[in-house]
């Protein structure tokens, strides 16, 4: 099951306009280690969108660690990530694609 570990301030617009709230969200592998991605929510609601899996870490006490590190500009990348997986165009054409790899690779 899904756990929210960590939100953040400010809003983030995304290249719409839309602002959003982001938080990192994890969840337990099979294999004990647990996995994070980050989620924007519209404040006014609509449809939450979620990155690729951004990290793997050992258990979640280091997830929780590593979310409580994110910079302002790396979640900037992960709304350009989210918006790219849900078929909206990117903030900036360099960071479009994952080029193919399967997201289980990504670490």
């Amino acid at each position: 099951m899904a756990s929210v570990l960590f939100e953040y301030q400010p809003f983030f617009k995304g290249p719409t306009g839309m602002t959003y709230r982001a938080r990192t969200c994890g969840s337990e592998m099979e294999d004990g280690r647990w996995q994070g991605w980050v989620e924007f929510l519209p404040p006014k609601g609509g449809r939450v969108l979620l990155s690729p899996r951004e990290t793997i870490q050992p258990n979640r006490t280091d997830l929780t660690y590593w979310a409580s590190r994110l910079t302002p500009v790396y979640l900037e990348g992960a709304l350009v990530r989210a918006l790219d997986r849900h078929g909206a165009k990117p903030l900036f054409d360099s960071m479009s694609h994952t080029g193919g790899r399967d997201e289980s690779t990504r670490g």
